[in-house]
């Protein structure tokens, strides 16, 4: 959802604060600028508090640059789901020992 009064959108919603900074700095390795909000909403542990969080924590990229994110974050999860054949390890290593 774009907020036309700053030209920022939001990308993606995250349960918490670590989630949501290591993907902003995905974003920034990329040339993608973004910045988070909600964070504040940390109740009694206090602001550096970077676990799970009642509403979690938006990810802003500027609209201009909404679906590049998207596009990233989507090769991102493609690249991490490339199945791993865990047996076939085990049983080449097996093999060389």
């Amino acid at each position: 959802m774009e907020n036309e009064r700053t030209g920022w959108a939001t990308l993606t919603n995250y349960g918490s604060g670590f989630e949501a900074d290591l993907v902003v700095e995905r974003l920034r390795a990329a040339g993608i600028l973004a910045t988070t909000r909600g964070n504040d909403i940390v109740g009694i542990v206090g602001a550096g508090f970077q676990g799970t969080t009642a509403r979690g924590v938006d990810v802003l990229v500027p609209a201009r640059d909404l679906d590049a994110a998207r596009a990233l974050l989507d090769d991102d999860d493609d690249d991490a789901e490339e199945d791993v054949d865990v047996e076939e390890d085990i049983d080449e290593n097996e093999d060389d020992a």
